[in-house]
Order: structure tokens, then C-alpha cells, then sequence
């Protein structure tokens, strides 16, 4: 039983050691277990070299012999002496003991290099077996308790256990205990899917007091997740299901990813952001099956917002595509939003954009995104709060004039009033430096750092001027309209 254990440990580190499978298929021969050693002889056959072969089918045929020898034994059990043939039988027992004799000395000329291996798999079980113990110390388990969970004959019993499992018609054991398993390595890759998903169950620390203004987006978003879960009771009386869709769109810097990530944060929800590269693979078909996936899981993580940032991207206009391959992905996109076998409730799919002129018109209709909603810089009001928090924890004097500042960085996004601040603040360390007199960041220093940067909206929204001009039909950029007149000045 000794023997055994060690090749099948040498297995385990080695599973296509063909000369191990076959000394281990030699032991169960001789230990009786012909199931197992006709598994071990089958593995032999695969991994041995050519040398070993006409040995390996010389056991398999004393194993064959001995089964038929057996089961002629038991038919003529008890009338042996009164059957005709019986000179036969003897001649047959005859011929397996010359080729027992024959396969023995064959054997013979292989002893050397047998008992060499064992010596050395002996000493690969013993440190195979310091390792787990010492494994099982840093664990915090003593040796002694596991000797008596683990003795040797408890072993052997779970061993024989699995021996007694059933065979399939060749009489080839295929149990399921470890020794049967073909233990394989795990190889290291990129991000996969499977980890932005579990990231994505962790909840979101940012909430609506980490946005500053933009307190009518704020209520939208809350009408549409947020009040069902608090008040669930009036809204299934009206039938209002929760969840649905938004679709935003503005100059880029506004903060539509940060809010997408503080609506996950407030309404305490999964948040599940989506990229293209979650989506896209070079295979026909694999990225259509990448968008149903993915929905499938965001409907396992309920209540959950899923973020499609840059949705033009993977939500293209399909009368602007120049080949086909979009096609199905945004048909499968589609779909999942809204189709027949689809359910998104209590789900918030909101998707940004910096270009709403290149979303595909089956997506801006209700139903999937049923409010399409403009981002615009920030107001005074929200550019004071936007000031504050990126001032705050910094040293900084006792009065900051942040009306002021406001006031001189009209269409400013919220990266660029972040900009701002870091500019103040990089100014006032390079003075440190310098000077060796430590000061905190005055409303001087942000003045300063505001004359020297330009809003990055200018261009976005003359882009967008002519778009309101020739092509509102709908009326999806009224809410543009409306800011550009109230600010025409500065464009």
C-alpha cells in the first residue's frame, strides 16, 4: 500500500509520468484491484514510450487470461470432474503460469531502475509530506490533531472507498476520488469580465453630497430609482415601475460619471460600469453574446445601475455605419433594454455621452431611455459647492472668496475648476519651496490660476450651436438652446 501512495503522490506532481502509471498498475496487480490496474495501464499507454509498451500489453493480457480463467472456474464449479474438456482446462492453467513465469522475468531485467524510482519518489512523498505539515502549522493546526483525524488506516479505508466505485463497460474504474483527477495549473491572464463584475458588487462610497449642484438631474434620478425603494407602497398603487433609463449628454468634464456612480452610492445599489473592451471580441457573434452577458449578470446584482459610458460608441447610428459588424451588437443592445424576453426592473441604465448626434434614434425613444437629459457646465451655485470640495482638507485661508472665483470661471467644467485648484495649489508649493515659508492657498492664488486657464467647453458647444440650429426637429436640444441664449456672450 506503500508503494502505491507514493506513485500516486508522483502522479499528482507528474500526471504524464508513463513509467509511474505503469509501476503503479504493476502494484494493483499484485494487490488484486484489476480495475485499477487496468485504468493505470490505459494512462500508461498514453504517456510511456515505445519501450514499455510490449510490457504494459503483456500485463493487460495476464489481466485478460486471469478473468477468463475465473469465470471458467466459476461455471464449472462443482461438476469439474464430470465436464468433458477438463484436459483442456488444465492446459490453459498450464499456459497462464508460463506466461505469469515469462512476464516475472521480463520484469526482473526493469527491478533496478523500479526500486531506484521508488527510492527517489520516497523521498519526493517525504517532503511533499513536510510541506503539508507545515502548511498546516501556519494554519494554526498541531501535528497531533491531525494524526488522529488522518490515521494511516482511516486512509487506507477511504482508499479501498474509492475503489468501489462503479466501472463502465471496459471494466476501467472512473471514480471520482482525487486520485482520478489530472490535476491542471492555473494560468494568470488580464482583467476579465468576471473581475469588473465582482468589483462592481461593491458598493458605492460617493453619494449626491459629493455632487455639487445640478439639483434638477438629482431629482429626476430619484424620481426613477430612488423613491420607489423608500415609498414601494405608492408606487406599485400607481403602477410606476422602478428603474428605466437615462441618457445623458454634455460637454466632456461635467460630471455625468460621477454622478452615474453617486446614484449607485445614494439609492445603495450595485454599480456596473461598461466599456467597449467589456464588449467587443475579434469572433463572430462573441460580442453580441458579451452585451447579453453582461445584462444577465447586472439582472443578478438587482438593484444595480449600469453605466454605458461613451454609448455612441457601441449605441452607433446605424444608418452612419460603414460595415456591419456594429450591427449586431447594437441590435442585441437594444434588445436587452428593451425586447421581448428583457426585464429591467430595478435596474437604472444610464448612458453618457459627449456626441447625442451619433446615438443610434431607436435609443432615445421611451422605453429605454425614456429621459434624455443635458449636462451643461455648472452654475455659479454649483461651481461655489465644485470650489469647496476640492478645497476642502487643504490648507487654505479663513475667508475664501469663492463668489468671486465663481463669477470669473463662467462655463468652466467640473475638471476644470479641479484644474483650477490644482494650479492654485501648485503655485503656492513651488513658492514654498523656494521661499522655505509655509502659507496656506488664498482666494489671490485661485484668481491667479483661473486668469490662466480656458473653460474646455468652448468647443463643444459650438459644435453643438449648429446641430440646435439645423437639426432640433425633435426637440431633443431645446434644453441646449436655451443655455446658449442665456450665454451667447462668451461664444
Amino acid at each position: 500500500m506503500e508503494k502505491i501512495e507514493i506513485m500516486r503522490s508522483m502522479l499528482e506532481n507528474n500526471p504524464e509520468n508513463g513509467l509511474a502509471w505503469y509501476l503503479l498498475g504493476a502494484e494493483y496487480v499484485d494487490t488484486g484491484n484489476e480495475s485499477e490496474a487496468l485504468y493505470a495501464f490505459s494512462q500508461a499507454l498514453n504517456y510511456c514510450g515505445q519501450e514499455f509498451k510490449t510490457q504494459i500489453y503483456e500485463q493487460l493480457a495476464r489481466l485478460t487470461d486471469k478473468k477468463e480463467a475465473i469465470s471458467k472456474e466459476s461455471l464449472n464449479n462443482g461438476s469439474h470432474d464430470k465436464i468433458p474438456g477438463n484436459e483442456k482446462n488444465t492446459e490453459n492453467r498450464a499456459e497462464e503460469k508460463n506466461t505469469e513465469n515469462r512476464a516475472e522475468e521480463k520484469n526482473t531485467g526493469n527491478q533496478g531502475e523500479y526500486e531506484s524510482i521508488l527510492e527517489d519518489a520516497s523521498e519526493e512523498y517525504d517532503d511533499l509530506e513536510e510541506d503539508y505539515e507545515s502548511d498546516n502549522s501556519d494554519e494554526g493546526c498541531e501535528s497531533d490533531d491531525l494524526n488522529e483525524d488522518y490515521d494511516s488506516d482511516d486512509l487506507d479505508e477511504d482508499y479501498e472507498s474509492d475503489e468501489d466505485c462503479e466501472s463502465d463497460d471496459s471494466g476501467v474504474n472512473y471514480g471520482t476520488g482525487d486520485d482520478k483527477l489530472i490535476r491542471l495549473s492555473v494560468v494568470e491572464g488580464g482583467k476579465s469580465r468576471e473581475d469588473s463584475f465582482a468589483a462592481a458588487q461593491k458598493r458605492s462610497p460617493v453619494t449626491f453630497d459629493n455632487v455639487g449642484g445640478y439639483e434638477d438631474l438629482k431629482d429626476v434620478i430619484r424620481m426613477k430609482i430612488i423613491k420607489p425603494f423608500s415609498s414601494q407602497g405608492l408606487f406599485s398603487r400607481y403602477k410606476k415601475k422602478s428603474g428605466g433609463g437615462i441618457l445623458m449628454f454634455g460637454p466632456p468634464g461635467c460630471g455625468k460619471t460621477y454622478i452615474a456612480k453617486a446614484t449607485a452610492g445614494e439609492c445603495q445599489a450595485g454599480f456596473l460600469a461598461v466599456h467597449i473592451t467589456d464588449i467587443l471580441d475579434p469572433y463572430l457573434g462573441v460580442s453580441s453574446q458579451n452585451v447579453k452577458d453582461i445584462f444577465a449578470k447586472a439582472r443578478t446584482m438587482r438593484p444595480c445601475v449600469l453605466f454605458f459610458d461613451e454609448i455612441d460608441t457601441i449605441g452607433f447610428n446605424r444608418s452612419k455605419l460603414a460595415s456591419e459588424h456594429m450591427r449586431p451588437i447594437i441590435d442585441q443592445l437594444l434588445t436587452e433594454i428593451e425586447g421581448i424576453d428583457s426585464d429591467t426592473q430595478n435596474m437604472l441604465i444610464i448612458g453618457a455621452t459627449n456626441m447625442p448626434w451619433d446615438v443610434d434614434p431607436a435609443f432615445k425613444r421611451p422605453g429605454r431611455f425614456d429621459k434624455v437629459i443635458f449636462v451643461p457646465p455648472p452654475d455659479k451655485k454649483a461651481r461655489i459647492a465644485i470650489l469647496e470640495l476640492k478645497m476642502a482638507d487643504r490648507p487654505q485661508e479663513k475667508q475664501i472668496d469663492y463668489n468671486s472665483i465663481a463669477e470669473k470661471t463662467e462655463l468652466y467644467s467640473g475638471a476644470d475648476l479641479e484644474n483650477v485648484v490644482e494650479t492654485a495649489t501648485e503655485n503656492v508649493l513651488s513658492e514654498i519651496l523656494k521661499t522655505g515659508v509655509e502659507r496656506p492657498v488664498s482666494t489671490k492664488d485661485l484668481l491667479k490660476a483661473a486668469d490662466s486657464t480656458r473653460p474646455s467647453t468652448i468647443e463643444w458647444l459650438k459644435t453643438i450651436k449648429n446641430f440646435v440650429k439645423y437639426s432640433n426637429q425633435t426637440g431633443l436640444y431645446n434644453e441646449v438652446e436655451n443655455y446658449l441664449s442665456k450665454r451667447g456672450r462668451y461664444l
